[in-house]
């Protein structure tokens, strides 16, 4: 978008750096919104993305598109997961536009965050794959990997940001891992020691 597009009509192009600098005037809740999701987005973006920078590139256009229909989705229920749903698929458009994968799958630290996961599965620390039956899981079951194991967020948290129950966060953790289990060929394990899906 080209500066004289978002000027208002009539005012010298030497206003420019004072309109740059004047704040906008947001919705107070639509404020409260940013403040409390900022950290979480940027975080989310950046283990997919690799760098702070292409981070907060996304979750300015996230907060920009979430910001244009803020008062239709204050009407709707699930706020959080609709919000999250549009950061998916900003950081999915903006890995596929420039055809590659997530960063994790080469990011060496979140190689060590995934540890727990590996042993959770008992899958050996040089097996190969698990990255990718991750990036393959349908997109609640990957958002909830991705949030416990990649971010280590506990499952209340998990749970508020996806607009589900604690019970419904655990349900999709244990069939992401059988789900990757069986794209792993490990032998299927149920667990059925109460507790036992993370309330970290």
């Amino acid at each position: 978008m080209r500066d004289d597009d978002v000027r208002e009509s009539g005012r010298p192009a030497d206003s420019r750096s004072r309109d740059v600098d004047e704040p906008l005037a947001l919705p107070l809740d639509f404020e409260a919104f940013v403040l409390s999701h900022q950290q979480f987005f940027h975080a989310y973006a950046e283990i997919h993305c690799g760098t702070r920078p292409a981070a907060e590139s996304i979750v300015h256009e996230v907060f920009l598109e979430i910001h244009a229909v803020w008062d239709g989705l204050l009407q709707e229920d699930e706020l959080e997961r609709r919000t999250l749903a549009v950061l998916h698929r900003h950081v999915t458009r903006r890995l596929a536009r420039e055809g590659r994968d997530p960063a994790y799958i080469i990011n060496g630290q979140i190689e060590r965050d995934l540890r727990v996961l590996r042993g959770e599965l008992e899958l050996a620390e040089s097996r190969i794959g698990l990255y990718e039956a991750i990036s393959e899981l349908p997109v609640r079951q990957y958002t909830v990997i991705v949030l416990r194991y990649l971010l280590g967020y506990p499952t209340n948290r998990i749970a508020r940001f996806m607009s589900l129950d604690d019970r419904t966060v655990n349900y999709h953790c244990r069939r992401a891992k059988e789900r990757l289990g069986r794209k792993l060929g490990l032998p299927v394990r149920t667990r059925t020691k109460q507790g036992d899906e993370g309330g970290q």
